[in-house]
């Protein structure tokens, strides 16, 4: 794996999330359960984000991987 993330997908990705749960945002692009963690990150640098719902809402976690507000969509995907 390289340093660089995969590009999941070039938009955000909504989910509705429960307060209180924590959600683990896949930061490596390779995870087949987008846009969170299944552990395809093993044996690289990449590692899971942990992300607390503040509250039940709609967010859009980031899909490009390239955010900087990871784990949440920042408009970076408009640049690639």
């Amino acid at each position: 794996m390289s340093d660089a993330p995969i590009i999941a997908q070039k938009s955000p990705i909504a989910v509705e999330v429960t307060e209180g749960k924590n959600y683990f945002w896949c930061s490596c692009g390779q995870s087949s359960k987008q846009p969170f963690c299944d552990g395809s990150h093993k044996g690289s640098d990449f590692a899971p984000v942990k992300y607390t719902a503040e509250a039940d809402k709609k967010v859009f976690f980031c899909g490009c991987k390239h955010s900087s507000k990871q784990p949440l969509c920042d408009g970076s995907h408009s640049k690639l």
